[in-house]
């Protein structure tokens, strides 16, 4: 909570300004949350910045939705098993837009997961599906791209505006 309230304008805190607004209600989760028929978990990235993984399960079905700067992986068990893995900010390849190619020193290295490493995730988790999100244009890569990195790999796909997942 102390991280997100450092999020500001010039003059306060915005979520402090939503809240003033009744457009939120702020807590802290220290426990999972459960709306209805879903559980919501909170899993800590293990990095110095306040990251989590939020695990969604429900009807004994699991989602398993992973921001951006989740590097590295958390290692709880709750990931296991997963029907769906979505995440977000993965570098694709190690070609970018206008033929620039990524070094392995780069920067960029540090923070996204690769599009391998994410293939290997789902591998040591036994994950059924992986939807990658967070596409973006800097990578370089048209819509028949990802088709086809879809038709190479079973049960990966890149997720596109508007996309609705059911479990």
């Amino acid at each position: 909570m102390h991280d997100l309230n450092g999020i500001r304008s010039k003059f306060d805190p915005l979520l402090d300004y939503y809240e003033h607004m009744r457009l939120i209600k702020r807590q802290s989760v220290d426990a999972p949350v459960v709306m209805g028929t879903v559980k919501i978990t909170l899993v800590p990235v293990p990095k110095n910045k306040s990251v989590s993984v939020f695990v969604f399960e429900s009807r004994g079905k699991k989602l398993v939705y992973v921001p951006c700067d989740c590097v590295p992986f958390p290692t709880d068990e709750i990931l296991r098993g997963m029907d769906i893995l979505v995440i977000g900010n993965t570098v694709i390849s190690d070609v970018l837009k206008n033929g620039r190619k990524l070094s392995s020193e780069h920067p960029l290295r540090k923070e996204p997961h690769s599009f391998e490493g994410v293939l290997g995730i789902r591998e040591r988790l036994g994950i059924g599906c992986v939807v990658i999100t967070h596409i973006e244009e800097d990578w370089g890569k048209t819509y028949d791209d990802y088709v086809a990195l879809e038709k190479q790999h079973v049960n990966v796909q890149f997720a596109l505006g508007g996309l609705t997942i059911e479990l």
